[in-house]
């Protein structure tokens, strides 16, 4: 019964180990279900292919220009500052390379200087000739001939001047003898008309006292009745007219001293002026002499040291000679190239945009003209960085504007190396804040140069074609 027992014992077990056996099972089982729905969920759905539109064109705002940019044309630096004095355009002239637009104020001055300059190119080759001629006897006897004409000149001269001295100082004393004889005269005469007035006047005087002394005897005798009243008014009136002619006596003497007197001091200041004058054309004469004398003295000197330097012709003279001729043709050519900077030119053909500086106005800093070779014209565009690396040089590319008639056409012409801030500016703001952008330029076929002529520095919007 033992045994029986003791085999029987194990049955029980082996359902508990299938348990364990199974629940493991589907533990694991649970669990990688879970963890595969975990991945499942743990992992994006594959985005679906999206269509990306391609870009075909580029688009860029900027600006019309001529052909070589826009060029200030200025004066030189040694005539800034200087006015213009003439301006032989207008706004819109079509100009050939090389033609006149403006002459400065010193045209005139240079001129006259290398006329000068020329003269005395001219003198220095007739020097130099006549150095390397070396001398000839019959311009050695002109030269001595020359001597002898100066000599006899200044004999001649000290001659003529001389008697013309002599001429005036006789005349300066002859003159002076007439204007003292004229002065005695007035004074003999004021001396005699003095005596004989003053006598007239004591005359008068001694009348007047015998009339005044009959009065008073007439009137004494009227109170006695001896005599009537008109004999003593006849008295009276004769008295009266003597004490008239004392008066008119005293003053014929005073009027007559004092015009005497003035024909005296007139008389004297005209001798006075007149030998004051002639004494001053004596010394005239003798400084003219003084100054003959001593030009024909230097004219013989010189005369002598070309007699000398003609019998005596040098190596070093020929020399000297040719350097004078090689410094005027030097002076020359430095006048002609001032002069010439003097004429403002065009650089090449093309067509005056703007005046800046007008006839008889200084040279500003704006210069005098703006030049263009509007011939053919040229669009700047500002392409964004961003876009460069797409603009390729031939690439067709359209331009408009508002301004323009009708759309430009051109090709892609220049790229280029520098990336800067953008000048052209957008209508929207917000495109504006600190953009980059390289500069392409636009060669514009001939039918489109032509309609652009007019319009330089136009802001125009541009379509590169990719």
């Amino acid at each position: 019964m033992l045994q029986n027992e003791k085999l029987e014992s194990p049955q029980p077990q082996r359902p508990l180990i299938v348990k364990l056996i199974i629940g493991a099972l589907l533990a694991g089982g649970a669990g990688l279900f879970l963890f595969n729905r975990l991945r499942m969920v743990a992992t994006p759905p594959k985005p679906l292919p999206v269509a990306v539109p391609q870009i075909t064109t580029v688009t860029a705002l900027g600006r019309l220009e001529p052909q070589g940019e826009v060029v200030k044309l200025s004066a030189p630096t040694s005539n800034q500052g200087s006015r213009v004095e003439q301006l032989l355009v207008k706004e819109g002239d079509v100009v050939r390379s090389g033609q006149v637009i403006a002459v400065m104020e010193n045209r005139d001055r240079l001129l006259a200087s290398m006329r000068e300059a020329e003269k005395k190119v001219g003198v220095a080759r007739a020097q130099l000739g006549r150095v390397k001629a070396g001398a000839k006897q019959g311009e050695l006897t002109a030269r001595r001939a020359d001597i002898t004409r100066l000599q006899a000149e200044l004999a001649g001269d000290i001659r003529r001047q001389q008697a013309a001295i002599a001429r005036l100082e006789a005349e300066l004393d002859g003159d002076t003898a007439t204007q003292q004889a004229t002065i005695n005269r007035l004074e003999a005469e004021l001396l005699g008309q003095r005596q004989a007035l003053k006598a007239t006047v004591a005359r008068t005087a001694a009348e007047k006292r015998n009339a005044q002394a009959d009065v008073g005897r007439y009137e004494s005798l009227y109170k006695e009745g001896v005599i009537s009243s008109q004999e003593v008014d006849r008295r009276r009136l004769s008295a009266e007219t003597s004490t008239q002619q004392l008066l008119e006596s005293q003053a014929t003497l005073t009027r007559t001293i004092a015009t005497l007197e003035q024909q005296i001091r007139e008389a004297k200041a005209n001798r006075n002026k007149m030998i004051a004058t002639q004494q001053q054309q004596i010394n005239e004469a003798r400084a003219t002499l003084d100054r003959t004398i001593a030009s024909t003295q230097q004219q013989i000197k010189e005369a002598t040291a070309t007699l000398e330097q003609t019998a005596e012709v040098r190596p070093t003279d020929i020399a000297a000679a040719q350097a004078e001729v090689e410094s005027a043709m030097a002076t020359v050519e430095r006048i002609r190239s001032e002069l010439a900077l003097a004429y403002i030119r065009a650089p090449k053909n093309g067509r005056v945009l703007k005046i800046n500086t007008r006839a008889g106005e200084t040279v500003s800093n704006e210069g005098i003209v703006d030049f263009g070779e509007t011939n053919q014209m040229y669009a700047v565009a500002e392409v964004y960085q961003s876009d460069i690396g797409k603009i390729r040089k031939g690439q067709k590319v359209q331009v408009t504007s508002d301004s323009l008639p009708q759309e430009l056409q051109g090709i892609v012409d220049w790229i280029g190396y520098q990336v800067q801030r953008q000048n052209i500016i957008n209508t929207d703001p917000s495109s504006n804040i600190d953009s980059r952008i390289i500069e392409v330029r636009i060669k514009l076929d001939q039918a489109s140069s032509e309609q652009a002529t007019r319009f330089t520095n136009l802001q125009v919007q541009t379509v590169i074609q990719l």
